[in-house]
């Protein structure tokens, strides 16, 4: 089936040709010339009307349905090189369309190319060459330098860095130790590391992508649903043109020659273009197009309904404030960070991190030991120090203490006496305030609402910041599933979630986007995944879905105006179905033109964030 269309062109085109020079040698008497023309009509117009038949049956009414139509009434008008020309026309068509969807996904195959088959593995004392298929979690791998990365895995020994462009769009190399993770495809710097593989090739992060990218090649015929839509309008105004132009002029030719006319290529081939150029636009900048309807549906929304942590917020605590008592806020956050060294806990961090803003060097600590729900405790500078939550305290400790308004807080016992307070707040992005602001104003957004399963105060606080009226905080995935239909039925939605909790959420949207480091996790669920955690590439998403739709709307609704203006000189007798059919291959031309606009980089006129 891959080289059907395009072999039929070929066969019309050469059917023409040799029927041309039969006319020329055989007299105009002669029906000699037709022969080739009645094989064409009869094999290949038979393969493409039977195709759309079946179709029928199936109740897929299509806007192709014209060309079929056309190609049976040339038979008892005798017009076969009209007929032929319109298998010309829908075959090439089909041919081009195929053409343009490969040379759009071009980047999509660059990255599959991209992919080592080949891997080192350590055993004993050296190394042996492995396909990457065969290797299993906890093989350790030698990546050698400016190599790819073949797996998933965490760096055993080695120093170096790692070019992850691919993934996150942004030309940084990250710094790469013992501990550190790794992910497929990505670049080696200068040294050589030893990882251990986490996942198989199946299951890499890589591999994930691919399988992504390639479920968007593969729905090609929902591409339609927006040709389909005008084609339901436009197919029965070309009947109507062409049988009255029949019933007024008693002249099957004038019906035939509209019918021709208006074959509507720039609806089976210029929108699809449009798309998949769009989908290779969005790749190049890290957007990978599960659903291609998304990019149809995304200019349309009228409610954003996001997600707060790791969306809005950067996914991370920082260390906002120290509230003492009887110590002073240096020897506090020492003592915190002299134990949270030692921690895994996720304010870890926040904590250390806050220390080195202060210039407060962590000191030695003993006895440490972080129990499970119990908190951290050991000795510090010769006394007990421990770091706990206030629902493990009794009211008369912390009473000193008010509660936090909003954020996470953790309290520092020194000798068991409550001495000080840290609190933590997910900070919010930089760009989240003006992406915000911006949806209204460059995207037709009239409503933005936080949905966020966190506590109440933590949420207002951000949505104070962001001035977001509508807030829905502390609710389960099911609250949110049940909040995005209720929002869905009154106004095109689209959701904006980087979590597993938030997958049933993304499903029920008008349109889901899955976003950050976490996105795997519910890219199955999304009709668009966000490879970076970065709202400008949200707006980007968003401009491109307008610019897709602008420019296949211009193709096709262009296509169909000429068509008609062409229909009606057909009617009134002016253009034979020949030269009807040559006029309609003329509109189609410069309708897939203009639809190839839409994976033009640099055309874009828009107001980024």
């Amino acid at each position: 089936m891959k080289y059907l269309n395009p072999a039929i062109a070929i066969a019309a085109c050469f059917a023409i040709l040799l029927s041309l020079v039969l006319a020329h040698w055989a007299g105009a008497s002669a029906r000699v010339s037709d022969l080739p023309l009645l094989a064409v009509i009869a094999a290949g117009g038979g393969a493409l009307v039977v195709r759309l038949v079946i179709g029928l049956f199936r109740g897929e009414f299509g806007s192709d349905l014209l060309a079929g139509i056309s190609i049976i009434a040339s038979l008892p008008l005798g017009e076969y090189m009209a007929g032929t020309i319109v298998v010309l026309m829908l075959s090439g068509g089909s041919a081009l369309e195929d053409f343009a969807m490969r040379k759009a996904s071009s980047v999509l195959d660059a990255l599959a190319r991209r992919m080592p088959s080949v891997a080192h593995r350590r055993e004993g004392l050296g190394m042996v060459d492995v396909t990457v298929n065969a290797i299993k979690p906890g093989d350790e791998l030698v990546v050698l330098p400016h190599e790819l990365c073949p797996v998933d895995g965490v760096v055993l020994e080695g120093h170096s860095s790692m070019d992850e462009s691919y993934l996150t769009g942004e030309p940084y190399r990250l710094s790469k130790i013992a501990g550190a993770s790794v992910i497929s495809g990505a670049i080696n710097g200068d040294g050589a590391l030893v990882i251990r593989a986490t996942h198989e090739a199946r299951d890499s992060r890589y591999s994930k992508i691919m399988n992504v990218m390639e479920v968007s090649r593969q729905r090609r015929p929902r591409l339609r649903r927006l040709a389909d839509r005008l084609g339901a309008c436009y197919t029965p105004l070309a009947v109507c043109i062409a049988v009255a132009a029949w019933a007024s002029f008693s002249s099957p030719e004038r019906f035939l020659a509209v019918l021709v006319v208006a074959t509507p290529c720039p609806l089976i081939i210029a929108i699809p273009v449009a798309i998949i150029g769009a989908i290779s636009w969005c790749a190049k900048r890290g957007i990978i197009i599960k659903d291609p309807i998304a990019l149809e549906r995304a200019r349309g929304c009228r409610v954003l309904i996001t997600d707060k942590t790791g969306t809005l917020t950067v996914g991370q605590p920082v260390l906002v404030s120290v509230e003492t008592e009887g110590i002073s806020e240096q020897e506090a956050l020492q003592f915190a960070a002299s134990l949270e060294q030692y921690s895994k806990h996720p304010l870890a961090e926040a904590v250390l991190e806050g220390a080195a803003r202060r210039q407060i060097v962590p000191a030695d600590a003993s006895e440490v030991s972080e129990r499970p729900g119990e908190g951290l405790t050991g000795v510090v500078r010769g006394r007990r120090v421990r770091i706990t939550g206030r629902r493990l305290l009794s009211p008369a400790e912390t009473e000193r203490f008010p509660r936090a308004a909003a954020g996470l807080e953790c309290i520092v016992l020194v000798d068991q006496a409550p001495v000080a307070v840290l609190r933590f707040l997910d900070e919010a992005r930089p760009e989240s305030s003006d992406f915000v602001s911006h949806l209204g104003r460059h995207h037709g957004f009239e409503e933005v609402v936080l949905l966020s399963g966190d506590r109440d105060e933590e949420v207002r606080y951000l949505a104070q910041q962001l001035k977001i009226a509508k807030v829905f905080s502390g609710r389960s995935p099911e609250e949110k599933v049940a909040i995005v239909r209720a929002e869905t039925e009154k106004r095109p939605t689209l959701y904006l979630g980087d979590g597993i909790n938030d997958a049933p959420a993304l499903m029920a949207a008008t349109v889901g986007v899955a976003f950050g480091p976490r996105s795997d996790i519910t890219s199955e669920a999304a009709g668009a995944v966000i490879l970076e955690p970065s709202l400008r590439k949200v707006d980007q998403f968003l401009h491109i879905s307008s610019h897709m739709r602008r420019v296949a709307l211009e193709s096709a609704v262009g296509g169909m105006a000429l068509s008609v203006v062409g229909m009606g000189f057909a009617a009134a007798g002016f253009l034979s179905p020949v030269y009807g059919a040559l006029l309609q291959e003329a509109i189609d031309l410069f309708a897939v033109l203009n639809a190839l606009r839409a994976s033009s980089l640099g055309r874009l006129q828009s107001n980024h964030i």
